[in-house]
């Protein structure tokens, strides 16, 4: 697979085509800065991405949408090079409400059109206006609905998911893998008892090989073995530094190596709705 900055793309079972590098645009409301994801994807932009990973619930999708619509003005990008994949929240998950939910994102964005709608979690909350609706005694209010829809998987080379890829190989599947740097340490969500990914010694080795970081030789993994992979920033350095992967290759042994790392951890748990029926969401391959 001949892989550059420019081209980098892999087809989809409907003959269109999915970025193997993405940008993901999630940011704590409470915390990030308004103007962040505005100036963040423009930069992206400049860089090279043109795979945008977002989501109504992110509460930026507005800014994203901007940046995608100032960049195709000034004529840096027209709207067939961008991929925006939108996301479906839990609140929306009876069927009535799926097309009303992909509308309003479209009207956020700006946009005539996004290229992927995905289901955000497998579990569905009670629908309304509340996002995250609880009962009066603080707990999350869950709605049962008949989940048959296709959702992203983690992956990264502590979760390699090798049946899983092999499967959808089969099946002309394209994972979509998030975290695939590994993530953040809160305890909230994220398995704080797992090691830290960019500390592992062998990712950390090939780095020096290539005169690269440990988060880029883990991307390039990813992608050389054709996993879509969509690592979060709002830093304008990692941004730029998590898309020079296209200037080298590992190796079969290396690519071996790395497979080998697998640990079967998951760094989502997703703890804070641990009371719902059907946890855990996932199966473990």
């Amino acid at each position: 697979m001949n892989l550059t900055a420019k081209s980098h793309s892999i087809p989809l079972s409907d003959g269109n085509r999915i970025p193997l590098l993405g940008l993901g645009t999630y940011g704590d409301p409470r915390t990030t800065s308004k103007g962040t994801a505005l100036e963040c994807v423009r930069l992206a932009i400049d860089v090279g991405y043109r795979h945008f990973d977002g989501a109504l619930v992110y509460f930026n999708e507005h800014e994203v949408g901007q940046a995608i619509r100032e960049k195709i003005a000034d004529g840096t990008v027209r709207r067939e090079d961008i991929f925006y994949c939108g996301k479906l929240w839990n609140t929306f998950h009876p069927p009535e409400l799926v097309r009303p939910a992909l509308e309003r994102t479209l009207k956020t964005l700006k946009l005539q059109y996004v290229d992927l709608y995905i289901v955000e979690l497998p579990m569905a909350f009670k629908p309304g206006n509340e996002f995250y609706p609880k009962d009066q005694d603080g707990k999350y209010i869950y709605h049962h609905t008949d989940l048959c829809a296709t959702w992203e998987v983690e992956c990264h080379p502590y979760f390699t998911q090798p049946k899983l890829l092999e499967y959808c190989r089969q099946n002309d599947i394209v994972i979509v893998g998030y975290c695939p740097i590994g993530s953040s340490r809160d305890a909230s969500w994220v398995n704080v008892k797992s090691p830290p990914l960019l500390e592992d010694e062998l990712l950390v080795s090939i780095g020096k090989k290539y005169n690269k970081s440990s988060a880029q030789v883990a991307l390039r993994f990813n992608v050389q073995r054709g996993v879509v992979v969509i690592p979060k920033s709002f830093s304008p350095e990692r941004i730029n530094h998590n898309f020079q992967i296209f200037d080298f290759s590992l190796t079969e042994e290396e690519m071996k190596a790395i497979e080998a790392l697998n640990k079967n951890i998951r760094f989502v748990e997703l703890l804070m709705w641990s009371d719902h029926p059907e946890y855990p969401f996932h199966d473990e391959y």
